[in-house]
């Protein structure tokens, strides 16, 4: 499980959170990859490619984990 700090902000979109942690090359391929439902929020299926992240929510993708913290 990895973990990512919000740094001060309320929220990253989920897009920019598989980018900027390496899940995903670009944020191109993120938008993709979330529009083909692969990505999952608190155990959900997130297809909204700017979903606010907020702290205290785990994003899964292929087969890791994210706790934005």
């Amino acid at each position: 499980m990895e973990e990512i700090s919000l740094d001060g902000r309320d929220f990253i979109e989920l897009h920019n959170l598989l980018k900027v942690t390496g899940l995903c090359p670009s944020g191109g391929q993120a938008k993709a990859l979330i529009a083909e439902g692969l990505v999952r929020v608190d155990g959900q299926v997130e297809l909204r490619k700017r979903c606010k992240i907020r702290s205290g929510q785990v994003v899964h993708f292929d087969g890791r984990q994210v706790v934005v913290i």
